[in-house]
Formats: C-alpha cells, sequence, structure tokens
C-alpha cells in the first residue's frame, strides 16, 4: 500500500467514477495495474489479502495503480503487503483461480500477461499429494 484515502458516503473511486461509496470507507491505493498485468477486467470485489487477511479491490483497476477496502483493517496502512494472487508472508493462499474468475479468465492467461518489470518470487515447489 503506497497510500491511504478516506472515502465519504458518495465519494466515487476509478476510471469513470466505477465505484461509489455506500459509506464511509478506508482505502489503501496499491502500487500495481493493467501495465504489470493485472487484468483490468477485475473491478470491485475481486479478492486480495492485505497482511494477510481477506479484501477485495474497489473500482476499475488503471494503469498503475488499484484501489483496495482497508475499512475492516484498521492496522493496515501504508507499506502494507498486498498479495494479488499466490502466497502472502503468512502463508495464507489466495488462489490465482479465484481471481480469474473475477476477470472472466484462465489463471494461465493472467501468468503470461505479467510484464517484466515485476519480479516474480518463486519459492520451493509444494510437495505433490
Amino acid at each position: 500500500v503506497i497510500a491511504i484515502q478516506h472515502l465519504q458516503t458518495g465519494d466515487t473511486v476509478g476510471y469513470g467514477s466505477s465505484f461509489t461509496a455506500p459509506q464511509p470507507m478506508r482505502i489503501g491505493i496499491v502500487a500495481c495495474g493493467y501495465a504489470d498485468g493485472y487484468p483490468r477486467s477485475c473491478g470491485t470485489g475481486t479478492p486480495v489479502l492485505v497482511d494477510g487477511h481477506p479484501s477485495c479491490t474497489i473500482g476499475r483497476v488503471s494503469m498503475d495503480m488499484l484501489a483496495v477496502d482497508l475499512t475492516a483493517l484498521p492496522a493496515s496502512g501504508q507499506g502494507a503487503e498486498v498479495t494479488l494472487w499466490g502466497y502472502c508472508s503468512t502463508g495464507r493462499l489466495l488462489p490465482i483461480d479465484a481471481v480469474a474468475r473475477s476477470a472472466g479468465t484462465i489463471s494461465y492467461e493472467l501468468m503470461c500477461a505479467l510484464a517484466s518489470r515485476v519480479p516474480v518470487i518463486e519459492d520451493a515447489p509444494l510437495p505433490v499429494t
């Protein structure tokens, strides 16, 4: 999270004001967007993990940023870890298939769309069971 914003009821977020706050909200701005390969088709409600806790995107994905709902996560602020898919540092998994469903595509397309500027962190493979 690179910035925190406080919305009032009726405030809008995203290209074309695609999201309108139904109540006061606290949101985080994340330094990732469609130029990084995150699907522009992921609208409000796409799952994310913030500091290992479930949350979701709000508004449209911008070129270099997206917004996430932090209203229920008062301890998460600027510098919070946002996991867009995969494992977060606490070990919790956000399956890439959940994000792909929200984008109306398949997980393989998401992986192929990652821009070269995005660091890919490979960990030891999980055991096959």
